[in-house]
């Protein structure tokens, strides 16, 4: 995966830190036993995805590429076949 920049733009990053500051929220109320504050930060979770999807469609995210073309090797003799 590092070798392919996977996650490796601002939208990934702030995506991430605020789904990470969400789950830190949530479990601190559950802890407590306060199921707002819980709800509130699994609200705060869903945030992060929104703000990372949003942030890579205004060009902070990946690049999109075109799509990979494979191609087949039918009617190749194999490289150690002398002809």
């Amino acid at each position: 995966m590092a070798g392919s920049s996977h996650g490796h733009t601002p939208a990934a990053w702030t995506g991430v830190i605020i789904a990470f500051i969400g789950f830190c929220v949530a479990g601190a109320f559950m802890v407590m036993a306060q199921p707002l504050g819980f709800w509130g930060g699994m609200v705060i979770v869903a945030l992060g995805g929104v703000v990372g999807w949003a942030m890579s469609a205004a060009g902070l995210g990946q690049p999109k590429q075109a799509p990979l073309v494979v191609q087949s090797s039918a009617g190749r003799e194999p490289a150690g076949v002398e002809g």
